[in-house]
């Protein structure tokens, strides 16, 4: 094969509509715009507008409440971190913290902290240090024969 054999799979490109190009493109003259109004202008944004009737998204209520100042975490279960201890990529003995998970690749960002919820099976025994865990977690990580500290003071489920 050469270079000058290479080609598009077919449909893979298309053609632009060149509009207001003369009469024997089909879309000549007014550019299939129509005659006057609003839409024929250029600069125009309608979206949402329903000819003065009240739009619909004014219309339906407002919902919920977004807390400004929230705290977004990185979220681990339990499973992948054995996941990743049977396969090497965190060493068990050492302590596990938010750094050695980022490290390692199970967390992409730590965020506002990272938080270990109690998903999936769980053996390792393992010292863990993290920002936030569900009360289930710390039990499944006690059981384990582990231990995981928090490093704020709530526990939150």
């Amino acid at each position: 094969m050469k270079l000058n054999q290479l080609s598009d799979n077919a449909g893979a490109t298309k053609k632009r509509k060149r509009v207001g190009r003369g009469p024997g493109s089909g879309t000549g003259k007014m550019a299939g715009r129509g005659i006057k109004g609003q839409n024929s202008r250029s600069g125009v944004s309608l979206n949402a507008y329903e000819g003065g009737q009240m739009p619909l998204y004014m219309r339906l209520p407002k919902r919920g409440f977004n807390k400004p100042n929230r705290k977004e975490f990185a979220v681990v279960n339990l499973g992948l971190i054995q996941k990743f201890i049977d396969a090497k990529k965190l060493d068990a003995k050492a302590e596990i913290n938010e750094d050695a998970l980022v490290a390692c690749g199970l967390v992409r960002r730590k965020l506002d902290g990272v938080r270990v919820l109690a998903k999936g099976d769980f053996s390792a025994k393992i010292n863990l240090a993290v920002t936030g865990a569900s009360k289930s977690a710390v039990d499944a990580v006690a059981a384990a024969g582990g231990a995981l500290t928090v490093k704020t003071a709530a526990v939150a489920e």
